[in-house]
């Protein structure tokens, strides 16, 4: 079957389409994603015309349009995901739905806690810290690889195997390294530096993030994390912006969020605690960052999850 194919549905269609606007669990624009017991994705065949107003949640959302476009709005700009595209909209991103008159596309929830503390996981999520558009022609070399393995991921879903959830994880870190390895690969990765040297550089900020993941909770500085790899910081400044699509210091409070929202989920550490083993140096810096990324304040966001719904079956 044709990967374009607007007939394609998951193997339980009745199962699959079990989603409707009363089975969300929404408190002060926080979506409480309800998963599977024992499972960290959630798949939606979604047939409705319901609009979605802006909400957020903890999972990695990629919508996969099947029959029509979706309407996806994120900050200022709106994402019309067409027949085919993918849009995957990052954890803790305010955003709304607009579904037209007739259409299906399948929404994947992911909790991605168990693929993040994958080694050079972390060069991979920094792509996806913004809303990523994918299309045949933006994407045109792992396009076609992607789309399948999003179709395989569903069927895995609603299907019957013994190891759907290992198949499933394992087809999700493979629709990651595509994206990582097209990054890299991109001769507009360095548009300014001479091919011969683009490998050398990937390595250098290959290495960089590796330390970063090492080191979030030190006291980085810019100038001291180029010298790790003999770059000025003025150099490093623009190269990294390129490499990553975001800033040192940017990334860096990202990555420190990122290991707060897991460590939150501990009750026995308190929020100071929480944000010194984060790499923050005060609890102010920490309540700021941590509001301007998750919409909320740490202990907010410790509360919502505490209330989270129970999963279905």
């Amino acid at each position: 079957m044709a990967i374009h194919d607007k007939k394609y549905i998951p193997i339980d269609v009745h199962r699959a389409n079990n989603d409707s606007n009363g089975s969300r669990e929404v408190i002060e624009k926080h979506e409480i994603v309800k998963y599977r017991i024992d499972s960290n994705i959630r798949v939606w065949y979604n047939d409705l015309n319901i609009n979605y107003d802006p909400h957020w949640h903890n999972a990695l959302e990629i919508i996969c349009s099947i029959d029509n476009y979706y309407d996806a709005v994120i900050g200022e700009e709106t994402y019309r995901i067409r027949e085919g595209d993918i849009l995957i909209i990052p954890s803790g991103e305010i955003h709304q739905l607009i579904a037209p008159p007739t259409g299906t596309r399948f929404i994947f929830m992911i909790d991605l806690s168990v693929i993040s503390k994958l080694c050079g996981f972390s060069n991979i999520q920094a792509l996806m810290a913004q809303p990523l558009h994918i299309t045949n022609t933006s994407h045109p070399y792992i396009y076609d690889d992607l789309h399948r393995i999003l179709m395989q991921v569903s069927s895995e879903y609603f299907g019957m195997g013994a190891y759907k959830e290992l198949t499933i994880f394992s087809l999700l870190i493979n629709f990651f390294v595509h994206i990582g390895n097209n990054h890299i690969n991109s001769s507009q990765l360095f548009p300014n530096v001479r091919v011969y040297k683009q490998k050398e550089y990937i390595q250098k900020f290959n290495d960089v993030m590796d330390y970063i993941d090492a080191h979030y909770m030190d006291e980085l500085t810019l100038e001291d994390v180029a010298s790790t790899i003999g770059f000025s910081k003025y150099h490093f400044t623009r190269l990294f912006k390129q490499y990553t699509n975001t800033t040192f210091y940017d990334y860096l409070s990202f990555k420190r969020i990122k290991v707060a929202e897991n460590l939150l989920m501990q009750p026995d550490l308190s929020i100071t605690e929480v944000a010194l083993q984060s790499g923050f140096s005060s609890i102010s810096t920490f309540n700021r960052c941590f509001k301007q990324q998750k919409n909320c304040t740490p202990s907010e966001y410790r509360n919502l999850y505490s209330h989270k719904g129970d999963p279905f079956l």
